[in-house]
Parts: C-alpha cells; structure tokens; sequence
C-alpha cells in the first residue's frame, strides 16, 4: 500500500524560513557578545586610570644664623710713666768660691794615655796544592818521601785483617805556614779501623817545609791516598 504525503505537511516548503530565522539568532548572539567584551574593557581602563593623590610632606626651612665675630684681644696699652722701684735686694760678696784654698773642691788632672790598638790578625784560606807557586815539601823530599814516611808507621787494624778488610783511604790536610800538619779530614774512606788509622798516623807527621806564594809562606791544602794492603 502506497503512503501518500499532503504538499501541505512537507517541510521542504518551509526551509527557507527556517533558515532565515536561524540567521537572525545567529546575528542576535553576535551582537550580544560584542556589546558584553566591549563593557567590560571599559570598566576596565577606568579602573585603571584612576589616579592616587599623594599628600606632598612640607618641609619646613631654617635659616642659620652666622656665628658672630671673634672679639678683638685686648691689646696693652703703654703707658710713659715710668715707676721706680725702691731697690732692697743685698746681694752676698761670698757667691765666688776660691778652688785653691780648699783641696776638696780640686779637679785632678789626669795625663792622657793612648790605648793600645790590638790588630785582627785575618785568617788566610788555605791554597790548594796543585795551585801554589811553590809547593810545600816533607823533609826535603817529595810526595813519595812523605808516603814512605806514613807506610812504615802504619799499624794495620786487627779487625780489618780478620775481616779481610783492605782499600783507600783518602785524606785531605793542610799544611800551615809554619810547617805544621793540620785539619786532617777523611775524603773517601774504607772502614772505621782503617779511617782511623790513617788520620793517626798523618797527623803526627813532623813538620814540613811550608809552600810559598809570592816569596810569603802560605796554607797549602793537601790530599793524600793511605793505601791498605793486606800480604
């Protein structure tokens, strides 16, 4: 069975209207919204301009007054008259006092002395061996005579021959500019028995025939080796 639709029921008749007022609800709304943000801004910037008056604080100004001027000092004023003054002062004839009469009151005169003036005797360093214009010699001889001298009064250390100890030892002397040996000092030594042998028996060489330094006696330092050997 075919429905059949009155033209009059149709909505499609009736669109344009609907739209129409659509339209003029929609414009409605637009125009609402503009006219709120609007008031609102307004409210707004007054708000905003609204300004605060501060109450400026009155400062009240002084005036200070100069200091006065210092006062003139008083000058003296002078005067022509002249006063004279009764004079009752007694003046005593005992005020000079007679050294001779009184030996008490003498001053001794003493007679002038010069002091002795000690000189500082300055102490030479001593020129070493190979440096010396003239070389310090042992009894007439040389280097060799002295070592000879040192060997045959060498007393070899027993604790060293036990302990098969043997070596070097070198020595270092001065020689003054009186001849005797002094300042006897271990350089390199081998052993304590050893060392102590050597310096024994070099400081009690005699004296030597001391070095010269321009045609004057000097300190020679000298360095010799002590050999210990064992046979």
């Amino acid at each position: 069975m075919e429905i059949k639709k009155s033209p009059k029921a149709s909505l499609e008749n009736k669109r344009l209207l609907f739209t129409e007022i659509g339209l003029v609800v929609a414009l409605l709304i637009v125009y609402i919204g503009f006219n709120w943000s609007s008031r609102d801004a307004q409210v707004a910037v007054l708000e905003d301009t609204t300004q605060v008056l501060v109450e400026e604080e009155m400062i009240a100004i002084q005036n200070e007054l100069p200091p006065p001027p210092p006062e003139a000092p008083n000058i003296p004023v002078l005067s022509d008259q002249i006063d004279i003054v009764d004079d009752d002062i007694k003046l005593e004839d005992d005020l000079f006092i007679n050294t001779e009469d009184d030996a008490n009151l003498g001053v001794d005169i003493m007679d002038y002395k010069e002091a002795a003036v000690e000189e500082e005797e300055v102490e030479e360093e001593a020129i070493p061996f190979q440096l010396v214009e003239k070389k310090p010699s042992f009894q007439g001889g040389d280097a060799n005579d002295f070592s000879k001298w040192v060997n045959s009064r060498l007393v070899y250390p027993e604790i060293a021959k036990e302990n098969g100890v043997q070596g070097r030892v070198t020595l270092q002397f001065t020689v003054e500019a009186d001849g005797r040996v002094t300042n006897v000092r271990v350089l390199r030594g081998v052993d304590e028995s050893l060392d102590k042998e050597a310096v024994r028996v070099v400081s009690s060489s005699p004296k030597w025939t001391p070095g010269r330094q321009r045609d004057r006696a000097v300190k020679v330092t000298y360095t010799f080796p002590v050999i210990f050997q064992l046979r």
